[in-house]
Parts: C-alpha cells; structure tokens; sequence
C-alpha cells in the first residue's frame, strides 16, 4: 500500500488526537469505572425517538439507572444514536484489510472507530485461494479479540462480467470445496461471502454457506430474476451493494434487482456517497425493501479517512482523486473513501430519510445480520455503550465504544 507521505501524516496526527480520555471522577466501588449519564440529548431507542433523554453508562456497558456518583455530561442540543455497524468494508486510514499487516489493519479499525463506526466486518478482494485462506487466519486473530466482527470475503467467486475492482485473473466459479477451504480458514469467524450464484457451483455453495451460518451475499453478478430468485430459495440473504455490479432494472429483463427488492428475506447493502448511487435509486432501494431491509455500508478501501493518492487494492492500482476511487487502468469505481458518519449526515440532510431509518439501517438493520443484536445496534440497557453523539447538523461530536471515549465530546 503507497499513499503520499503528508497524508499519511496527517492521519496519524487526526487519530492521536481522537484517542480517549478516561473520565476522573470517583469510580463505581463494584466496577472500578465512572458511571456516565449522558442528559438531555434527543436519544433515538428502538421503540422511537425520546426529546430530551438520557443514556446511562456504567463501564462497558449501558445501564437502566444512574448511581449515586455518577458523572453527569450535558448534551442538550445534540442527538444521541447506536455506535454504527459495517458490514463490508476494506480499510481506511491508509490501512488495507486485504494485504496490510496486523498493524496496519488496527490502524484502519482505528480509522473507522473515529468516524462513528464502532463495530465492523473486515473485507478481502479476489486473490489467490492460499492468499485468501492466510489473510483469513490473520482476521480472524482479531475477530476473535474482538477488534472486528468477522470476514468477509468478496470475490473470487464473482462474475468477469460485473468484476467491477476486481482482478479478472484471479476469478474462478464457485466450487463448493474452495468455498469451505476459506470457511475453515476463518475458523469460526466468516460471516458473510459475495458470490454470482448464476456461476456453476453458485447455487450449491450457497446452500454450503447457510449450513455453516455465513451469509450468502448475491454481488457481481449477471444473474437473470429467475436466476436470483433460485439464489434466495437456496438461502442467500443479502444484496452486495444493490445496483452496483449488477445488471440494470429493465422492463422485459428485471434482473437481480428486482429479485433482490421485492423479497423479504433479503437485506440490500447501500452505498451513499453521493457517487455509486443516484438518490432516486436510494430512494427507490428504501421504498419498496423498506427500512429493516437496508444496510448502508462504506465499501471502504484504504483512502477512508486519509486522502486523495496512489492506493493498491489487491493487485490492482488505484487512483483517488477529490474522494473518488477508480481504477488506474479502466476507470472502474474501486470502493469508496465513505465512513458512515458522512452517510449518516447525506442519508438524513441530502436524501431526506427519517433519522430512525437512517438509524436502523447503519446500526440495528447489520447488528441483526450480524446475530449480534442482544448485544449492539440499539441504546438499550445490558447493550454495550457504544454511541455516537451528532450536533444538529448531524456532524460527529463524540463516538464511545464499550464505555470508552473515541472521540471525546466536542460541546464547545
């Protein structure tokens, strides 16, 4: 990975400044730890939003009542939502989940964590299967510390003709014996893997994946409808960036889309940067798959959070300029330099999406994909404190994760 050496700088001196700072008033005598009531905030709960609201942390976790020493933080003016949840995402920071080292891949985890986004899904690129398996034994050391949700793999399964960032070399159909060689190389921690399951060996690798728990994502794909149909009747349950490397909607030729859309076991991922998705297509994802349907994503590479330059994703060079990610040699869009407290802000302010949609899908929508839901997702008590405080404007204040101070709060 190659970056210019000012941005990456930079970077370094943004995360240092976002580290925590541990609050100093006198700790629970029971949990060692600071109990914390955030008041006054506009709290958005699963069961609607509460003006003027409170939430309650003690240690990692958020809590029903305030104790007696509790330090109390007032946070009129703000909103307070669940620490987000993202479910495909390839790096940050100058950082990439596909070939950095153990390092380099905290740095991109830290990366995200600054921008709101406090539980994640590292993602690969198509490589080599051996390649694979062996970054997939390096992730899942850190799912397994609970710095990452689990792996995603995307590619190599996927179709030439919808490779998008994709290195054409390096695809291969999805042979059901390969598909378990990077499941077991996970040991445990695979949580979701995009496939065109119109490839031979598609629909019984699917059947392979929900057997063993992974989510089967239908992504670069040439499927037809009736095609993607037979997917979801195999058991996959999510869209790979709906819209985005797949064939167009059509009115003879519905396509993946249409299939994608209209059934109710599936969740489509969205990309809402202004730059994968026209806002009538957001729109139209939202309207007919409804809110507990979608989950937005960042579809990140390495210039998350870091800058425009020369990126490598996977083998293949990319150029980012003003934000964009493209190709050096085609000018395919190679992921995106999202983090979601940016989609946050465009999904409520551009798109003009209710907050608690805009919540469910970047939190509670994922954490329940995720089968992590009893413990992110929402602000409810027993749940981990990871939250996001946002001005009115929704521009990121504080982000806590596990009852620790990311990014502490700007009230000033």
């Amino acid at each position: 990975m190659t970056a210019h050496p000012r941005a990456r700088d930079s970077a370094e001196s943004a995360a240092t400044a976002a580290r925590a700072r541990p609050a100093t008033t006198n700790p629970h005598p029971a949990t060692g730890h600071t109990p914390l009531v955030l008041s006054g905030a506009t709290v958005v709960l699963p069961t609607g939003t509460v003006n003027n609201g409170r939430v309650i942390v003690d240690g990692t976790r958020i809590i029903g009542a305030a104790p007696e020493n509790a330090q109390v933080i007032d946070v009129t003016g703000h909103w307070l939502v669940p620490g987000f949840v993202d479910l495909h995402n390839h790096g940050g920071g100058g950082a990439s989940f596909t070939s950095g080292t153990i390092e380099d891949v905290l740095k991109g985890i830290a990366t995200h964590h600054s921008h709101g986004t406090t539980t994640l899904v590292a993602s690969t690129v198509t490589g080599d299967m051996d390649f694979l398996a062996q970054r997939a034994g390096l992730l899942s050391e850190l799912a397994e510390q609970g710095d990452i949700a689990g792996v995603h793999f995307e590619g190599p399964f996927i179709s030439p003709c919808r490779k998008g960032a994709h290195s054409e070399g390096l695809l291969r159909d999805p042979d059901p014996a390969e598909v378990r060689k990077l499941i077991d190389a996970a040991r445990g921690q695979a949580k979701m893997l995009t496939l065109a399951t119109e490839l031979p060996g598609g629909i019984e690798s699917v059947r392979l994946l929900a057997e063993h728990g992974v989510i089967a994502a239908v992504g670069h794909t040439d499927a037809t409808y009736e095609q993607t149909v037979e997917a979801i009747e195999a058991g996959a349950t999510v869209a790979t960036h709906l819209f985005n490397a797949m064939p167009p909607l059509g009115h003879r030729t519905p396509g993946p889309i249409t299939a994608l859309l209209e059934d109710e076991r599936i969740t489509v991922e969205l990309i809402d940067d202004g730059t994968h998705l026209h806002p009538a297509a957001l729109q139209l994802a939202f309207h007919h798959a409804g809110s507990k349907r979608v989950a937005l994503i960042t579809d990140a590479m390495d210039a998350a959070g870091f800058g425009d330059g020369r990126y490598m994703l996977g083998p293949l060079e990319v150029e980012v300029s003003e934000g964009v990610a493209r190709l050096v040699e085609g000018g395919s869009i190679a992921g995106s330099t999202l983090t979601l407290d940016r989609a946050f802000k465009r999904a409520v302010t551009v798109d003009r999406l209710p907050v608690e949609d805009v919540v469910a899908a970047i939190s509670a929508n994922p954490a329940r994909l995720l089968g992590m839901s009893d413990r992110i997702g929402s602000l409810e008590p027993g749940k981990d404190a990871d939250l996001v405080l946002l001005d009115h404007q929704f521009d990121l204040k504080g982000v806590m994760r596990r009852g620790e101070w990311v990014v502490d709060p700007q009230l000033g």
